[in-house]
């Protein structure tokens, strides 16, 4: 049972990260409106957390090398706990930028290290599972966490919301505390041996895949709300329904995922990037009706979030000298594929191409992701049989 209260406490401080990173998107006019800027530049905040996990991830892992991992997951929470207070008492629209780049830095660290935590507690061939059990926690927060801090930043106030998400860090701080084993102390690692092994073809061809997978995603889901509006005629109300139902395709693709990449981290990764690819070329037909657009959103989140636990786990397993490291800028390259997708649909939308055109560009991103894989594995089938 010690494996499966360490693996839910992670899954909790991964419930918390998730609800901070996604609340805002959904309280961008309630923010602007509170410090007084317009709600362009209030989108800053989330480009802002994005930037902050990139820089976050390799810094703190590195920063926290030296420590036991269970040590560096608490403190990673702590920073959570204190960036959001900032961010709850922050007088103005730059002290709350601050405070948001505070609270992303404890990210990418957190994930990554927590993945090689998850995938050390159970046998190899449960390893993807575990992984995707922690971020379970981040797919059960578009369910629950995020609407919830949404709908207490509109009846109460924003700041309430992240003092809100500060608490559940408390609450995963004590989780952290009483599940994870001690683990033994570690040496401070050689730093530019790691990064040495970042810079490794397979290392860099996986991490460039996460980066077209999210990108992938964040095309379609930066802009769904206008995207259901213009081609399925959705209300406000339809909106939110199809937002909770793209939360319960992400929990129940990423476990999915978990298992399959249990039999085949590769095998897994293709399959999933093709089936994405094929739901986003369906999804402009499947947009035309209300009933359609439900369906076809509730499996393009199981796809999305499928993807998760394969990828992660070739970063790991292909940079296995410095998997926490690779682990933590893999995450990194998620929020990147997150930057990548929402400049992609902006521009398409922009270039006056429709919005029936979004998902096709996420189509044609998870198409790339695909090739990757092919051209990742047939380079490793060629070198094993030299």
């Amino acid at each position: 049972m010690r494996p499966l209260w360490s693996l839910l406490a992670l899954a909790v401080g991964a419930f918390g990260i998730g609800t901070t990173e996604f609340a805002p998107m959904g309280l961008l006019p309630v923010i602007a409106s509170g410090v007084g800027v317009t709600i362009p530049t209030a989108g800053m905040l989330i480009s802002a957390y994005a930037l902050g996990v990139m820089l976050g991830a390799p810094l703190m892992t590195l920063a926290f090398g030296s420590m036991r991992v269970k040590r560096a997951l608490i403190t990673l929470m702590t920073v959570f706990v204190v960036g959001n207070l900032l961010s709850a008492l922050a007088p103005g629209y730059w002290t709350l930028l601050a405070a948001r780049l505070v609270t992303s830095l404890n990210h990418g660290a957190f994930f990554g290290l927590g993945s090689v935590v998850a995938a050390s507690l159970v046998p190899k061939e449960k390893q993807a599972s575990a992984v995707a059990t922690m971020f379970m926690g981040l797919t059960i927060a578009n369910i629950g966490g995020v609407p919830a801090a949404t709908w207490i930043g509109q009846q109460i106030g924003w700041r309430m919301a992240f003092a809100g998400t500060a608490g559940l860090g408390v609450l995963a701080i004590v989780a952290l505390a009483l599940a994870l084993p001690r683990g033994e102390a570690s040496k401070m690692p050689d730093i530019r041996s790691e990064l040495r092994v970042l810079t490794r073809r397979e290392v860099l061809l996986a991490m460039a895949t996460t980066v077209l997978g999210a990108g992938a995603m964040f095309t379609l889901y930066t802009y769904v709300a206008p995207v259901l509006a213009s081609l399925a005629g959705a209300s406000a109300s339809l909106v939110t329904l199809a937002l909770m139902l793209i939360g319960i395709g992400f929990t129940l693709g990423n476990w999915i995922g978990g298992r399959l990449a249990d039999w085949s981290l590769d095998g897994s990764a293709k399959l999933f990037l093709g089936v994405l690819a094929l739901i986003m070329f369906a999804l402009p037909f499947l947009l035309k009706s209300q009933a359609g657009a439900l369906f076809g959103l509730l499996a393009w989140g199981a796809a999305t979030f499928a993807i998760v636990p394969p990828v992660q786990m070739r970063v790991m397993q292909a940079a296995a000298a410095a998997p926490g490291l690779a682990s933590s800028v893999n995450v990194g390259a998620f929020n990147l594929g997150n930057a990548l997708g929402a400049a992609v649909g902006g521009g398409v939308i922009s270039a006056g191409l429709g919005y029936a055109t979004v998902p096709v560009a996420g189509g044609v991103l998870a198409t790339a992701g695909l090739l990757l894989v092919f051209a990742s594995t047939s380079k490793s089938s060629s070198l094993a049989q030299a």
